[in-house]
């Protein structure tokens, strides 16, 4: 035991010290899940503060923290709430095989839309974003396309938040909120979800306090502003819609 763990901490040791390389970067990549580090490859959309798309970089470029500065560079995603016909909401937990924020509680899934994917870019009515959680739900939580479409998804707000993470991998993004109240099918992907369970409205404190992992970052903040407001209304949330406004967190 006491072997295991010292080689866990020098495989750790390893990863911090070479980070700051690019030589360094490919052989700390190399110590992860190889599916994991072929999707750093993906392109995300990089955009400005008010959410304007100005490029694109890497899902591994856009995720890592600048050793100096620990700036993260800012990049557009989605945040889909899901939730069943009795309420309930679902939440996984990311497998322990995620470069960013493994091994913690979140959302139904939080994704990216790819600048790799043209349609994916399409902004108008949030096209593109719709199409990306529908993507992901798919290849994430294994929810057949035919039972979710893009014009099931409310989409509620923007939220610009950042956090550093591990130091190493972090976050930095426009947030679009979409909730979705549907019963559908789940065979997670055991590469990204170790677990999912739906939890019930007047138990979400309870459950959140008897968690055995962190929560991530985004999921943390937009529970203790928004979610428990929203979730009261599920069925008259268009009072929230706000397509103009970004809430900064």
């Amino acid at each position: 035991m006491l072997t295991s763990r010292l080689n866990l901490w020098s495989r750790l040791q390893l990863l911090r010290s070479c980070s700051t390389t690019s030589v360094g970067q490919q052989k700390a990549l190399e110590m992860h899940d190889p599916l994991q580090v072929h999707a750093l490859k993906e392109q995300c959309i990089l955009v400005d503060e008010n959410d304007k798309a100005i490029g694109a970089a890497t899902k591994a470029d856009c995720h890592r923290v600048h050793p100096g500065t620990k700036d993260v560079k800012l990049h557009r995603a989605f945040s889909v709430f899901l939730f069943n016909s009795k309420g309930e909401m679902l939440v996984q937990r990311r497998s322990v095989h995620k470069i960013t924020f493994p091994d913690t509680y979140t959302n139904a899934c939080c994704s990216h839309p790819l600048h790799d994917i043209a349609q994916e870019r399409q902004e108008a009515n949030q096209l593109g974003i719709r199409l990306a959680a529908q993507r992901r739900l798919n290849y994430e939580l294994g929810i057949p396309t035919h039972e979710i479409q893009p014009e099931n998804f409310h989409y509620l707000t923007r939220i610009h938040y950042a956090n550093t993470g591990d130091g190493i991998w972090g976050e930095h993004e426009i947030d679009y909120i979409l909730f979705l109240q549907k019963d559908v099918t789940l065979k997670p992907n055991a590469n990204e979800v170790s677990e999912v369970r739906y939890l019930k409205r007047d138990e979400i404190d309870d459950a959140v306090a008897k968690f055995n992992a962190p929560m991530t970052p985004w999921f943390a903040l937009i529970l203790r502003h928004r979610l428990k407001q929203w979730w009261d209304n599920l069925h008259r949330l268009n009072q929230f819609e706000d397509m103009e406004k970004i809430q900064r967190f």
